[in-house]
């Protein structure tokens, strides 16, 4: 199956099912940053005195602070799971762009929380999966993680790899337990679908970025086109994502609430399955060599380079956790 099909292939699926929809070598000791913070909720409180249960500015440092902790990790080794997390910094950084301009979110502290809670969702689940802590990691992100570390698929697989996992898997459990109504108790969704835009417009440079510095081949079928259905693809899962979180949202029972999730967490695992057959690599030498090999290689080189492709935010400093 070419990339170009899958896409497509994913495109249609999800749109069925919303038009069908019922109502690792351990890192070093570290303690989850969700632990550590006093008073942690997934659910949004604006009068909480917790600084992300309450969503206020200075929670958005601490949510990229996390994630360049794993950048740091990952990318400075060369690890295959370092393109996933290189993606969530510029789009956590691109957020907090977004977020200093006026009139963009109608209500700020209501996405800062939801940032930094869909955050903690996929720091929690790389934590447990490289202290070894198996049965704590969902199965979507067990087939992206083990995918980077065996060196099972390419760049751009790795890359969707862990966008399914915390689109399809994470996002739905993420909105419904965050809330799905703002300060002013309306629905949240507006401001939940702003993030498209911006969206859009850094998968270029994101693509542009990990081939420069990771793996060459990330970009390789980078044109309008692809980009254009590689959007279209996050576009629909995160409408998805919503709708299931009020699904979740709307059961009337714990069983019924507790079959919606066993659905999402199908349709998750499903997708994995798909990529991991699109997006392998063969790990035998071929006529132009092991393309793992070159990778390695490449990255090796290349992995503190400076992006040399422009974000709508600017330029981003390889490693560095500043929010323009």
């Amino acid at each position: 199956m070419s990339v170009r099909r899958l896409l497509v292939s994913l495109i249609t699926g999800a749109l069925a099912l919303l038009t069908c929809a019922a109502p690792a070598a351990a890192d070093p000791l570290y303690t989850p940053w969700s632990s550590l913070l006093p008073g942690w909720n997934d659910q949004f409180v604006p009068s909480s005195d917790n600084t992300c249960a309450a969503g206020k500015p200075s929670c958005l440092a601490a949510t990229l602070k996390e994630q360049t902790r794993i950048l740091g990790i990952t990318g400075a080794a060369c690890s295959h799971n370092a393109i996933f997390p290189l993606a969530y910094v510029r789009m956590t950084q691109t957020y907090g762009w977004t977020r200093d301009q006026a009139g963009y979110y109608a209500d700020v502290p209501y996405m800062n929380h939801m940032d930094a809670i869909f955050a903690k969702y996929y720091t929690d689940a790389y934590y447990n999966w490289s202290s070894g802590n198996r049965a704590a990691v969902p199965q979507a992100w067990l087939s992206a993680l083990d995918a980077g570390k065996n060196k099972t698929v390419t760049g751009a697989g790795d890359l969707f790899l862990g966008m399914n996992a915390h689109i399809n898997r994470d996002l739905p459990f993420v909105l419904y337990a965050s809330g799905l109504v703002n300060s002013s108790g309306v629905s949240g969704k507006g401001d939940y679908d702003a993030v498209e835009k911006w969206l859009n417009d850094d998968t270029a440079p994101l693509l542009a970025e990990a081939a420069q510095r990771f793996d060459p081949t990330t970009d390789d079928t980078s044109n309008a086109l692809v980009n254009y259905l590689s959007f279209q693809a996050v576009s629909t899962w995160r409408e998805m994502a919503w709708r299931n979180a009020e699904l979740l949202a709307a059961a009337p029972t714990d069983a019924a609430r507790q079959l919606v999730a066993q659905q999402i967490e199908t349709y998750a695992n499903t997708v994995a399955q798909g990529m991991l057959v699109a997006f392998a690599v063969n790990p035998l030498p071929l006529l132009g060599g092991n393309p793992n090999a070159t990778r390695d290689a490449y990255c090796a080189a290349h992995n503190g380079d400076t992006a040399t492709t422009v974000y709508p935010m600017g330029t981003p400093a390889p490693y560095g956790n500043k929010i323009s």
